[in-house]
C-alpha cells in the first residue's frame, strides 16, 4: 500500500491522505481492542480480586494513556 505509493512517487498529498486514514483505522482497532480486553480480562480479573485484578487494571490504564499519547 503505503510503500508502493511511495516507490511509485505518488503526489505526496495523496500519499498523506492514505496514511492519515490507515492512522485513523489502527486507532479504531486499538480502541475496539482495549474494549474487548476490558469487558472480558479486566472484568473476569475484578471479578476474582486480589493481586490479578490490580494487574489488569494497571495494564488497561497503561494502555489508554497510549493511546491517548498517540
Amino acid at each position: 500500500g503505503l510503500q508502493r505509493m511511495v516507490e511509485a512517487d505518488t503526489y505526496c498529498i495523496d500519499v498523506l491522505t492514505q496514511v492519515s486514514a490507515a492512522t485513523k483505522a489502527l486507532q479504531a482497532f486499538a480502541l475496539e481492542l482495549l474494549h474487548e480486553h476490558m469487558a472480558t480480562c479486566v472484568v473476569d480479573a475484578a471479578a476474582k480480586g486480589g493481586e490479578e485484578a490490580e494487574t489488569k487494571v494497571k495494564e488497561a490504564s497503561d494502555a489508554i494513556a497510549r493511546l491517548v499519547r498517540s
